[in-house]
């Protein structure tokens, strides 16, 4: 095994949303950037396979809108759900002010794919896959690079920024000691996929029910699912049998109920474990977490785009400064500034969802009363506007910058 050292501008750990996002503004402002993802490719199945409006918008920004489009994706132009016995559309983005008015759903390794090849039309872009940051290098305070496992052996990475962009069991975050604050989650989400018909619904699925929850994304030839369960039921879940779910999905969408038997055992779940959290500070010398890595959300409102987000507003603040050498620890500090507001009023809303609605369903064995903000909906549909601009566009969208060009 050999020992190889790299020297870059700005290395990147994981290749997701926000790492891929961020690599290709950089790159595109002239920064010499490494982005390091440690799995062998992008296929992971059960990530977020939203790109919402505030994405696309990013895109067109991008001149890639129309590019992007032309992969396989549908488009889901409102949002439906069933909340007991109230069916309703809960969201309506055709009256979005923005180009995009719709959710365009694909595959996240698409959407990966996607920016990753966009980015190495850049020179000074790089991309290792099964390249696992084992450790941060620092001297004086302050972090100067990384320590890289692969499989042709150790990569010595310095840099004047390590961005940690690796998820919500980041690397990053922890060595270089960033402080977390858990706000708590009451559920975890069973993922699994059943068949798609043709005469199924076009748009995602979304159902409450009596003790059961069940989100649908349609993936065109099979719908990726979630059965959400109350946080560490699961081996109660498993004691009650496959049956059980089973007949849970067919009382929460009925349209099913001829493919349930393509869920033949509990290893054809995989649990992904929900927490929301934040970290009090997001960098030190040298380091800058994003992300998920900087702020673990809940599924609930499909938060892909957030993460988003925070890459356009990192590359605006860091792109010059580390261009030119004169990167500083105010310049990470102007990234959290610009993106703590932001993630606290999701994080809220979210945290308030799962206190206020999912809790009390998870936690009841009747048919749960619609709550008032769905039957406000229900009676007067322009309403259903207000959280299709919450769930498209978020608060304090990111414009990309044109300074590094």
């Amino acid at each position: 095994m050999t020992t190889d050292k790299l020297q870059r501008a700005c290395c990147i750990v994981g290749g997701g949303p926000a790492g891929m996002m961020a690599g290709l503004l950089l790159a595109r402002a002239g920064v010499r950037v490494l982005v390091l993802e440690k799995h062998i490719d992008f296929l992971h199945d059960f990530r977020g396979d939203t790109v919402h409006p505030s994405t696309l918008e990013i895109l067109d920004q991008l001149g890639l809108y129309e590019k992007f489009l032309e992969r396989p994706h549908t488009k889901a132009y409102r949002l439906r759900g069933r909340f007991g016995s109230l069916e309703t559309t809960f969201a309506d983005f055709t009256y979005l002010p923005v180009r995009a008015k719709f959710v365009a759903l694909m595959p996240q390794w698409d959407f990966l794919d996607f920016l990753a090849a966009e980015a190495r039309r850049h020179p000074n872009f790089d991309l290792r896959m099964e390249a696992e940051v084992t450790a941060l290098r620092t001297a004086d305070g302050k972090v100067v690079g990384a320590d890289v496992r692969t499989p042709e052996g150790r990569l010595d990475v310095l840099c004047d920024l390590v961005l940690g962009c690796d998820g919500r069991h980041s690397t990053v975050r922890r060595e270089a000691g960033l402080r977390v604050q858990d706000l708590g989650a009451p559920m975890n989400v069973l993922w699994f996929r059943l068949s798609r018909k043709a005469t199924d619904p076009e748009e995602p699925v979304g159902s409450f029910g009596a003790g059961h929850i069940l989100v649908g994304i349609n993936r065109g030839d099979y719908w990726q699912c979630g059965f959400v369960i109350a946080k560490g039921s699961l081996e109660a879940v498993k004691a009650q049998g496959v049956d059980t779910i089973r007949s849970a999905i067919v009382q929460l969408a009925p349209f099913l109920a001829d493919r349930t038997g393509e869920i033949r055992r509990f290893d054809d779940f995989k649990q992904l474990t929900v927490g929301v959290d934040r970290l009090t500070k997001w960098h030190k010398p040298g380091v800058l977490c994003i992300g998920d890595a900087a702020h673990t959300m809940s599924p609930i409102g499909g938060v892909v785009n957030l993460a988003i987000q925070d890459a356009v507003a990192a590359a605006n603040i860091v792109a010059r400064p580390l261009r030119d050498g004169r990167l500083t620890d105010a310049d990470l500090a102007s990234v959290q500034a610009r993106r703590k507001r932001p993630t606290q009023l999701v994080q809220y809303l979210q945290v308030q969802i799962q206190k206020r609605v999912i809790s009390g369903v998870l936690g009841s064995t009747a048919q749960p009363d619609p709550p008032l903000p769905l039957r406000l909906i229900a009676r007067y549909p322009a309403l259903a506007r207000i959280p299709a601009r919450l769930l498209g566009l978020g608060y304090r969208r990111e414009r990309v910058m044109e300074t590094g060009r």
